[in-house]
């Protein structure tokens, strides 16, 4: 049973901290150093200042606490009635518009497969380590996990539809139209809660802020703490045609050597292999990896510099068995991103289940552009490049429902949530049961 219920958001005020834009920032994962001093300067109040505190060691994460905490005086107001937050993000894509809708709330938190929150990728343990200690030191739920439902008809839109007045929210941020509007009227609250009570909740974005919040759920349990039990979240439509899936190509480095006809050559057992010039364009790419992944699995491997590419596509006798695989779930077997990692990344490179954990010899390219300029290169230290198409989304509910996961980096559902829309200050929750 998927328990989801309203809050009190703690939520920029526009007359004191001004254009919303300005405030917003990236999921602190995708933003350089570069990025965040951009960010930075954009405003005193930018989250950025407390996602993504600046210095080294344990004192960056009281730092961000203090700014967090800081801005909360000068910057934020504290809604008065818990809301559900109805929020709309308008981008085009390959020349077509399109809208994403979702709504933000509390869900209660349980660990995946002990409850309806299923995950799909594997997890970084890194990732976790840092959100953790900024958890701790802010007491406040700053980032947004992605959650998806299935919802064929739309029946959510229709029960929020009427509550939809003005918007407390409205800008333009990286290219995309934000808008958000708060929905506390209780009757159409009880119906949202009630429509959702028997879903399944699919995560596509923010595996490791879940994760998390759960582990940060139980310190607080320990300590008495009313609002420990929820988490925020977004959730959107699985069935929404809206959806944007896009790569995750991944780059291989520090090997002793990458000898890419030996990964030919293992790979040749499964996969038939096409050898062509490395296109000229990220878009002529996409093409050709999409052409070649119609009818299965494809991917593609370059060797930076040299030019070419090895256009890979599963063999139409491909037998998940005889290739050693029969122990995963069907969902798993004939995936593109699993063959990868567990045929060549694994068996022909050798790289463990535990180094791709840590990233110790993979790096993750979301922008098709900058892994195929990686792949002309020269003289850096990447040894291969991985060219991959998006996994569809039936392809994540499949391997959800499995109870297994694929590997990290799986999926880039786009566009990725900003931060600044809504928090959840668990400090504040700790002392108004209404959350």
């Amino acid at each position: 049973m998927a328990n989801i219920r309203p809050f009190c958001g703690l939520r920029y005020d526009v007359e004191l901290a001004g254009d919303p834009a300005l405030l917003m920032s990236p999921p602190y994962d995708v933003i350089d150093a570069r990025g965040r001093a951009e960010l930075a300067a954009r405003s005193n109040d930018n989250s950025i200042h407390f996602v993504l505190p600046e210095g080294d060691g344990a004192a960056r994460y009281q730092r961000g606490a203090a700014e967090f905490r800081a801005q909360v005086v000068r910057a934020m107001v504290r809604d008065g009635a818990p809301a559900f937050y109805v929020y709309h993000q308008r981008y085009t894509i390959e020349g077509r518009e399109r809208t994403r809708r979702g709504f933000i709330g509390l869900i209660e938190l349980t660990r995946f497969g002990a409850g309806p929150v299923l995950a799909h990728e594997r997890t970084l343990a890194g990732p976790k380590a840092d959100r953790l200690e900024l958890m701790r030191a802010t007491e406040a739920h700053l980032e947004l996990v992605f959650g998806l439902f299935s919802d064929p008809t739309a029946r959510w839109e229709d029960l929020v539809r009427p509550a939809l007045g003005d918007d407390v929210l409205a800008c333009r941020f990286d290219d995309i139209d934000h808008t958000l509007w708060r929905v506390d009227d209780p009757a159409i609250v009880a119906a949202l809660q009630q429509h959702l009570a028997d879903k399944k909740i699919y995560i596509a974005d923010g595996h490791h802020r879940y994760e998390t919040m759960c582990a940060f759920r139980d310190e607080l349990e320990q300590r008495g703490h009313r609002g420990a039990a929820f988490g925020m979240i977004y959730l959107s439509n699985l069935d929404d045609p809206e959806l944007t899936v896009l790569p995750t190509h991944r780059l291989v480095h520090g090997l002793p050597g990458v000898d890419l006809e030996r990964v030919l050559e293992v790979a040749a057992a499964s996969f038939d292999v096409e050898r062509e010039a490395l296109p000229a364009t990220a878009a002529s790419l996409r093409a050709r990896l999409l052409a070649a992944g119609s009818q299965g699995a494809a991917f593609g491997l370059a060797i930076p510099g040299t030019g070419q590419w090895a256009v890979l596509r599963l063999r139409a006798d491909f037998d998940p068995v005889a290739a050693g695989l029969g122990a995963l779930p069907a969902a798993l077997q004939r995936l593109d991103v699993a063959l990868l990692h567990e045929l060549l990344l694994e068996r022909a490179l050798g790289i463990s289940k535990a180094a791709q954990e840590a990233k110790t010899n993979l790096r993750y390219y979301k922008s098709t552009d900058e892994a195929l300029a990686a792949a002309r290169a020269t003289g850096t230290d990447v040894q291969l490049c991985c060219f991959m198409n998006a996994t569809p989304v039936a392809d994540v509910r499949a391997v959800c429902d499995s109870g297994q996961v694929m590997p990290q980096k799986s999926t880039f559902f786009h566009p990725k949530i900003p931060n600044g829309l809504v928090f959840y200050d668990l400090r504040a929750a700790g002392e108004d049961p209404r959350g």
